[in-house]
């Protein structure tokens, strides 16, 4: 079973770390999910995690105390935007796109309804 969570973490840190570079692919959300992975099958890589300078913080404030920083809030809502966006701008079903705005607003009021301190 270690290996499967061993997997599912560094799976889920690659998405994590590609959401860096693009807008429309979550950062956090991944990096949560790879914790929570590396929490069951390997000690060492969640301490890295936890301790990294750049994907540490976001992680480790939500672990510790269930908080999203405001300037996390700001990134998230803003890529929500640009991917809704983005669906608009092509031109996709109007069915698609208010699936697609519904979803997102649900996921910005959890976001901020989250603690920030």
């Amino acid at each position: 079973m270690r290996a499967f969570w061993l997997a599912f973490g560094l799976i889920a840190f690659g998405l994590g770390a590609v959401g860096v570079a693009t807008p429309l692919l979550p950062t956090v959300p991944f990096l949560l999910l790879a914790a929570f992975g590396f929490s069951r099958s390997s000690d060492r890589l969640h301490g890295w995690l936890l301790n990294h300078p750049l994907f540490g913080p976001p992680v480790a404030d939500w672990q510790r105390r269930g908080v999203i920083r405001p300037k996390v809030k700001w990134l998230a809502s803003a890529s929500m935007l640009a991917a809704l966006m983005v669906s608009v701008a092509f031109r996709l079903r109007p069915g698609l796109v208010v699936v697609q705005a519904v979803a997102l607003g649900v996921i910005a009021l959890f976001i901020w309804t989250r603690p920030e301190a």
